[in-house]
């Protein structure tokens, strides 16, 4: 098992999932913690994944890595959604089999779930029905790597967990109008309305479709819980069970600021599929639950991001 001395490659820890992760495990006193940045590793070569995986010989391996976006950046770079992430997957999973890496978490997404899936979602959803074509080319690599791990687990005895999350927000998220998440994207709307004194924010479709929000430091401590547990199952659904329409999180972003706008719809705006909330019994069953709120976990996402803004405007000076 896992103990605080294992070494434990993060993949993709400058990402905003992945630093939660990283910044998760070194609270809980994880000793042996292994990290590389993108331009020395490029985790879509095969060979180099090999070598790296050969040379630190970690006792397990969480793999955040991906290449992610809203419904724009999927739609719109769909070849790079399906090839890097497919790569991504394959060097690490398969590396770290032939390394003799017994304990991987592979971090997935809802949206490998059809659009037409009974609701709220179990986790025997999967391929019952057709995707959601804007995001098909990266649910179909998300799927891939799925397989791959309950295949490797069947075949090797290994101990690949797949982690499905809901939509995730938090520290250090992607704040691209073109390519961020739905809820940091209407963060940033709010907030450059209010600085530009304008009375209205603007938002793709007609706002009423549903979403699920789960906060990052809640799937790195899915990531732990798992890691360090023996489950019966690979592929489990990480998320908080409720969900809102698009129009109730921008009011409520709204309230946590002190602020009213008015919201216009830009219905000819792709909106994806209507609603995917999570079933999420079987992680409650091993005993995990969410445990940050959407009050707390708008607050410090809201407070990193205008931080984040101050620094940008202090290095343009």
């Amino acid at each position: 098992m896992i103990d605080k001395k294992s070494k434990i490659f993060i993949a993709g820890h400058n990402g905003m999932v992945g630093s939660a992760i990283l910044k998760y495990f070194k609270k809980k006193e994880f000793k042996n913690l292994l990290t590389i940045d993108r331009k020395k590793l490029d985790l879509r070569n095969q060979n180099n994944v090999n070598n790296y995986l050969k040379k630190i010989k970690p006792d397990a391996v969480i793999l955040a890595a991906a290449r992610v976006g809203g419904i724009n950046a999927n739609n719109e770079k769909r070849a790079e959604f399906i090839y890097d992430n497919l790569s991504i997957q394959n060097n690490v999973i398969h590396g770290s089999y032939i390394n003799n890496v017994k304990n991987l978490i592979f971090l997935g997404s809802s949206c490998v779930y059809p659009k037409f899936s009974r609701i709220p979602i179990k986790e025997t959803e999967l391929l019952s029905n057709y995707l959601e074509k804007t995001n098909e080319p990266y649910a179909i690599a998300k799927i891939a790597g799925i397989k791959m791990c309950e295949s490797y687990n069947l075949q090797y005895g290994v101990n690949y967990k797949c982690l499905m999350p809901c939509n995730s927000y938090g520290i250090n998220d992607n704040y691209d109008p073109l390519y961020s998440h739905f809820f940091p994207a209407l963060i940033k709307k709010i907030i450059d309305a209010l600085r530009s004194k304008k009375d209205h924010i603007k938002i793709w479709g007609s706002g009423k479709p549903l979403r699920e929000l789960i906060y990052a430091d809640d799937i790195a401590d899915a990531c732990y819980f798992f890691l360090t547990k023996k489950t019966k199952h690979s592929l489990i659904n990480i998320g908080s069970g409720k969900d809102n329409s698009i129009n109730f999180y921008a009011k409520f972003i709204m309230n946590h600021l002190g602020v009213s706008l008015k919201i216009i719809h830009e219905k000819k705006k792709l909106e994806g599929t209507f609603r995917k909330v999570l079933n999420v019994n079987l992680a409650k069953k091993y005993g995990w639950s969410f445990k940050t709120s959407l009050e707390d976990g708008t607050s410090k996402t809201i407070n990193d991001y205008l931080h984040k803004e101050i620094l940008i405007k202090k290095k343009q000076v």
